[in-house]
């Protein structure tokens, strides 16, 4: 059965049910059918944890001069203040109990080492409500703008009791820089994530947000289509149970957007599409690094490229087969474009063809360093001058196999590391003539 509240239709029904001892009169509101009421009144709800193990929950401060006071309710109890501290203020709980919180607090967090968590926290639980009630205790339902930076960094962190936080709401609309930052880091035990709708990010708001959550088995979706530097870097790195990737509908991209997003997925099997064509620095970076399940990359039909942009991006990547063509002509501005894409693809035997006529700096370099089994590289650089372009590109790679150069005239170098592979057949795209080394 889904997800599910129970509630009464009025008053008088519940009176009947105690005075001529009815059977339960409950009418049941599901996801299945009312979504729109289900998830309103999960939206009225205060930050919620269901505990079902049992422990303590802490409210701890990493700094003694950025304390916060929240109010706690425990099942049918009053309400009571607690205010974090560096020890940890604890609330003993047991299964079955069910504590509600909500405060007012403008600036819930204002910097990266002032953080206000249940960190230490030794219960297992789950969590649902708004978290909008940490903010403001009466007028949360109608919140969806945070603030201030580092709203609730760090908030969930290394929670390793946390199972399940998909009937959270996370309301906000208007993000600000680091808002999420770290909010589930570590919480090895959590399988489902909550929803994220906004659609216009700001700088590093989900940066290393599900870091280290090796239980994560499915990521949220991710509608936004305006994004800021850094919004998803290291979002999902070392998530080893992830084994598909949300959709990426963004075509405009921003510096590190996606950088190390999936790093260490090493269950993950498929690749969003990336559909952007004008990319930005480092906007790729590692992005897959190290996901050893990956068997095919997705198209890359960007032709403006970016400093940095592939840099690592499959590197250990060690069951892709097939890359991605790679359409761009031009890589002017875009140093170190391709540095480390593919080191270490060691299921990988065909490169994807090169058509860019001139290099520039470290473009190429190491970018299939150690991939042992490559045996067709086609390279159509008429220019090859620019510091390092080629620099490691081919060391490591299969003992024989086909380069097909643009040329004769091009100066290549036969070697093992920084030109053409010794042993390789030479081919050229426009001439036959013999190599000149």
């Amino acid at each position: 059965m889904g997800k599910y509240i129970h509630y009464f239709d009025s008053v008088t029904e519940y009176n009947d049910m105690r005075e001529n001892h009815y059977e339960e009169p409950w009418t049941s509101l599901t996801e299945e059918n009312d979504e729109v009421n289900f998830n309103k009144t999960l939206e009225e709800t205060p930050l919620t944890f269901e505990i079902t193990g049992d422990g303590n929950i802490v409210w701890k401060a990493s700094n003694t001069a950025y304390t916060v006071t929240l109010e706690y309710k425990l099942n049918d109890g009053e309400w009571t203040e607690i205010t974090s501290t560096t020890g940890g203020t604890t609330i003993p709980v047991v299964s079955g109990d069910t504590i509600q919180f909500r405060g007012n607090n403008t600036t819930y967090t204002s910097y990266d080492i002032d953080d206000n968590t249940f960190n230490g926290s030794t219960a297992q639980f789950s969590v649902k409500g708004n978290i909008m009630s940490l903010l403001d205790s009466t007028n949360f339902t109608t919140m969806n703008t945070l603030s201030s930076a580092y709203t609730f960094y760090k908030l969930f962190y290394d929670c390793t009791g946390l199972t399940d936080a998909s009937k959270l709401i996370l309301p906000a609309t208007t993000l600000t820089s680091y808002c999420y930052d770290n909010m589930f880091n570590g919480c090895i035990s959590l399988t489902t994530a909550p929803e994220l709708p906004a659609t216009t990010l700001a700088n590093d708001c989900y940066y290393e947000m599900f870091n280290g959550c090796t239980s994560l088995t499915t990521a949220p979706e991710l509608p936004a289509t305006t994004l800021a530097p850094y919004c998803y870097e290291c979002m999902f790195q070392g998530c080893t149970s992830l084994t598909t990737a949300p959709e990426l509908p963004a075509t405009t991209l921003a510096d590190n957007c996606y950088s190390t997003m999936f790093n260490g997925c090493i269950s993950l099997t498929t690749a969003p599409e990336l559909p952007a064509t004008t990319l930005a620095n480092d906007c790729y970076g590692s992005m897959f690094y190290g996901c050893t399940s990956l068997t095919q990359a997705p198209a890359l039909p960007a032709t403006t490229l970016a400093p940095y942009c592939y840099e690592y991006m499959f590197d250990g990547c060690t069951s892709l087969t097939t890359a991605p063509e790679l359409p761009a002509t031009n890589l002017s501005g875009a140093n170190n474009c391709y540095q480390y894409m593919f080191q270490g693809c060691s299921s990988l035997t065909q490169a994807p063809e090169l058509p860019a006529t001139t290099l520039v700096s470290n473009c190429y370099d190491s970018m299939f360093r150690n991939c042992t089994n490559l045996n067709y590289i086609k390279c159509l650089a008429t220019n090859i001058s620019a510091t390092n372009c080629t620099q490691n590109w081919v060391n490591g790679v299969a003992a024989s196999g086909t380069f097909v150069a643009y040329d004769s005239n091009v100066a290549w170098q036969v070697d093992n590391v920084n030109g053409i592979p010794t042993g390789w057949t030479i081919d050229y795209e426009y001439s036959s003539e013999p190599l000149v080394s």
